[in-house]
């Protein structure tokens, strides 16, 4: 292992660095202060995983040359963020308030984000049945430009970072992930990754139709630990709903509470999940290296050799965990002054989970797993062979 290669890259001793990206409406921006960070320490992704928003930051990513994403992150953010007739007076404050945030949520409710999605010129209940109109309050077509002007759709389908999508079949209820591995990325891929009912309209791929994967699951760390470790892997997951809060004191607060539970990442699901298929992996790689030469030659035998492993996954977890953004309207709340301070969030939480030492080395292959969490003790997942 090349000791100080970390000085310049401390995920350089990994094989595959994965960025992971939940869903969380215009807390995204918190992903995008996220990747400011790893991009300061000149890391980057093999592959991006992305649901809902964390598709668009996602599909921005992989649809840019390195040195153009971090301008690319921007330009989309600067372009939905809002700026409301106050936004004079609160920048001389520096910090959004409870009201401001109250005021900026309800304009998006009532006019949409440019560049994103407006409400529909004629009501829902007035207009065919079964049409887009007629199944969402918003629509989200103005979103496609958008996309096409910050992402290069040919450098996804033929560039070197891995894209993942996913998003939910509206007729069998069936996840589904749109993955650059073997199958052809277009806006309506990332469009429907994030198509929230009632608000987005489902958008029809291949003759069938989809919603925003969170419905299913908001994070994609359960596909990328079942479809992409092979090598030594570091999982950079930034999510943006935590599963851990405070019992809510009114309905504002339970309704935020319920967001958080059904949008928060099950990663100890998910890492127990890929520790039981570790095991037995690991456990069919002890077997083979003990059998004999001739046992070995068998065909039957070296199929099963094909599904041992010897690496092992490290999982950098963000979670953006700002007291201050505590209401149930934090995910729609598109204010330009609210997107900065996401940003910096995640730029100071990124730089901070980069900072420690541990993470750097791969855990050994026996260990299996090590989580890291910013507001936690690491977590060190071993089984037993």
């Amino acid at each position: 292992m090349n000791i100080a290669a970390p000085l310049t890259n401390p995920a350089s001793a990994y094989s595959q660095k994965v960025f992971v990206l939940q869903g969380g409406g215009a807390l995204g921006s918190y992903q995008a202060g996220a990747f400011e960070a790893l991009r300061e320490q000149n890391i980057e992704p093999d592959w991006i995983a992305g649901i809902s928003i964390g598709a668009i930051n996602a599909s921005i990513m992989a649809g840019n040359v390195p040195g153009e994403r971090l301008k690319a992150l921007r330009s989309f953010w600067n372009k939905v963020g809002i700026q409301l007739p106050v936004d004079v007076l609160m920048e001389q404050q520096r910090q959004s308030t409870a009201f401001y945030r109250t005021v900026s949520s309800w304009w998006v409710s009532t006019f949409g984000v440019p560049g994103f999605f407006s409400p529909w010129q004629i009501p829902s209940w007035f207009q065919a049945p079964g049409s887009k109109g007629a199944t969402s309050i918003y629509d989200t077509e103005q979103l496609r430009q958008t996309l096409l002007d910050h992402v290069d759709f040919d450098r996804i389908n033929h560039g070197p970072v891995r894209l993942s999508l996913g998003a939910v079949n509206v007729r069998t209820g069936n996840f589904a992930f749109f993955d650059n591995k073997d199958t052809k990325i277009t806006p309506e891929h990332v469009m429907a990754s994030g198509a929230l009912p009632p608000g987005f309209p489902a958008i029809k791929i291949g003759g069938e139709q989809y919603w925003d994967g969170g419905l299913v699951s908001n994070t994609p760390l359960g596909y990328v630990l079942s479809n992409g470790a092979g090598v030594d892997t570091v999982v950079f997951q930034v999510d943006l709903f935590s599963a851990v809060g405070n019992l809510p004191q009114d309905l504002e607060e339970v309704e935020e509470r319920r967001k958080d539970i059904t949008y928060s990442s099950r990663t100890r699901l998910n890492t127990d999940l890929f520790l039981e298929r570790h095991r037995l992996r690991r456990a069919i790689s002890e077997l083979y290296a003990r059998l004999p030469d001739e046992a070995k030659a068998d065909p039957e035998i070296q199929k099963l050799q094909v599904h041992s492993c010897d690496y092992s996954v490290t999982i950098i977890h963000l979670i953006y965990r700002n007291k201050q953004f505590r209401s149930h309207s934090k995910d729609y709340e598109f204010s330009a002054l609210s997107m900065r301070e996401h940003w910096d969030a995640g730029l100071r939480d990124g730089r901070k989970a980069l900072a420690p030492q541990e993470w750097r080395v791969p855990p050994k292959a026996e260990e299996g797993l090590k989580v890291y969490d910013l507001d936690q003790r690491t977590r060190s997942r071993k089984h037993a062979l």
